[in-house]
């Protein structure tokens, strides 16, 4: 609605975990280096947590679009599921026939598919986003396909992206082995004042922004204030008050438009 008026070529606020957007706050950053690092110096297990809309779905897209064809890589968004709809998830993200309920054969399939992946010099990657929605029974079953091995290598890798729910699922005692082979750990948190700032900036960059529309310290305050330094929540900050500032006719956007964008945002207009 707002995109003509202001010479967007795109949205500049949606909330999908498009990589073009990362912003690489400090936090950011060093969670996409944890993240790299230790796929490639092969330490098995990954883990990364952060609050609801802190951007770890965007960091995850963003390692995939740098890890590229050297690596075989299989996402799962949905993880609640049983053990053999996993294995099959996997095999299919991995473009491998993945019919058949037989666990044991399921398996064999995988290892298969890695040991050959290793022979042409590549690694295989596993991320499972919002594990923390995965029940203990699924999680002891990612950990058997982490015995996946040859004698001096892991044939996969994995990455477990998951709510701060998540630690506390790996902090039981059933699931003991699981977390001591986690051997690289890092905890999202939310941006800064500054940082807050030059997301916003950051993402009007992107979609095409020629210096339209500006906020003011004043809205960079309110939407800080509303959103307390969460990508989700400042998206939803912005795009309420590219709205406001749209219908009033206003390129420069100040704390009226962002608190009635909000009051638009929470059913209170």
């Amino acid at each position: 609605m707002y995109l003509e008026f202001f010479g967007f070529r795109e949205p500049p606020f949606n909330i999908t975990p498009d990589p073009r957007y990362l912003y690489l706050s400090r936090g950011h950053r060093e969670a996409l280096d944890h993240i790299l690092y230790g796929i490639t110096q092969r330490r098995g297990f990954i883990q990364i947590t952060g609050e609801v809309g802190a951007g770890k779905s965007t960091v995850c897209r963003a390692v995939l679009e740098q890890l590229g064809d050297a690596y075989a890589t299989a996402l799962i968004l949905n993880p609640s599921m049983t053990g053999i709809q996993l294995l099959r998830t996997i095999l299919r993200e991995l473009g491998l026939e993945s019919r058949g309920n037989d666990r044991v054969r399921l398996v064999e399939r995988l290892n298969t598919f890695l040991l050959e992946t290793v022979v042409h010099g590549r690694d295989t990657v596993l991320f499972i986003d919002e594990a923390q929605d995965m029940t203990p029974t699924l999680l002891e079953e990612v950990r058997l396909l982490s015995n996946l091995e040859t004698d001096n290598r892991k044939l996969l890798q994995i990455v477990l992206i998951g709510q701060p729910e998540l630690r506390d699922m790996l902090d039981q005692p059933a699931l003991r082995q699981l977390r001591q082979r986690v051997t690289v750990r890092y905890h999202l948190g939310p941006l800064t004042r500054s940082e807050t700032r030059s997301y916003i900036v950051h993402r009007l960059g992107v979609a095409g922004s020629n210096g339209r529309p500006s906020f003011t310290p004043a809205a960079m305050r309110s939407i800080y204030g509303y959103s307390r330094g969460v990508p989700r929540l400042i998206n939803a900050a912005c795009d309420a008050a590219l709205l406001a500032g749209y219908v009033a006719g206003r390129d420069q956007l100040g704390w009226r438009e962002v608190r009635l964008g909000l009051r638009q945002l929470e059913g209170r207009g």
